[in-house]
């Protein structure tokens, strides 16, 4: 497999866990934003979105999108498995990984800060506090969750990495890049230094990567 990706996306960030979790090996080809190397036409072929990560199977077929990625992942290599046996907790899980995937990461991505600082003219003052905004709203939300599920324990999912993990922990990263403070937030806090004892996710983190500069 081939993955294609940028050491400090958040999306890629989260297939690298999934993958490393999951003990399998992908190729890593890096491709850097900085350079608008995603919008280069050799790129695009791959992925018409232009968007990171992509990833190349064995098979030579073309996955895109994170989610549907990691998914095929799940049901392609089921053990060890991201998402727990019961339907219930399943949907726990899931909700956990989409406050990140589907509320907080959308609009903190690359394109949409692009956006602010070239057509809205957004200092890194105001880019800062755009994140902050919504990273608090959704952690807010998680470590709720994580509070009053009962579920939780070293990890969002008692105390093995499920998808909720795969999705908090790069943001979390990007939490701390956009200068956020996280002392608000001690149980996600606590999972997050959890599982940076963990060879997956240590392997997995931006500055693990060959492009991080």
């Amino acid at each position: 497999m081939k993955l294609y990706n940028f050491f400090r996306s958040g999306t890629s960030h989260r297939l690298r866990i999934a993958l490393n979790l999951k003990g399998l090996k992908a190729e890593y080809v890096a491709v850097d934003l900085r350079k608008e190397e995603h919008n280069a036409p050799a790129f695009k072929a791959l992925n018409p979105q232009g968007l990171v990560p992509a990833l190349v199977t064995d098979a030579n077929e073309v996955l895109i999108q994170s989610p549907a990625i990691i998914e095929w992942l799940e049901e392609t290599y089921p053990t060890p498995a991201l998402l727990p046996a019961n339907p219930l907790d399943r949907a726990h899980v899931r909700a956990l990984a989409s406050v990140v995937g589907c509320d907080v990461h959308p609009i903190n991505n690359r394109r949409i800060l692009e956006t602010l600082r070239h057509q809205f003219k957004a200092d890194e003052a105001t880019i800062n506090a755009w994140c902050a905004t919504w990273i608090s709203a959704g952690f807010d939300a998680i470590e709720a969750m994580l509070s009053t599920s009962g579920k939780s324990g070293s990890c969002c999912f008692g105390n093995s990495p499920t998808l909720a993990d795969v999705y908090l922990i790069p943001q979390v990263e990007s939490a701390r890049r956009f200068k956020v403070d996280m002392a608000r937030w001690p149980l996600i806090s606590a999972i997050d230094a959890h599982c940076m004892t963990l060879s997956a996710f240590q392997a997995a983190a931006p500055l693990a990567q060959p492009d991080a500069s």
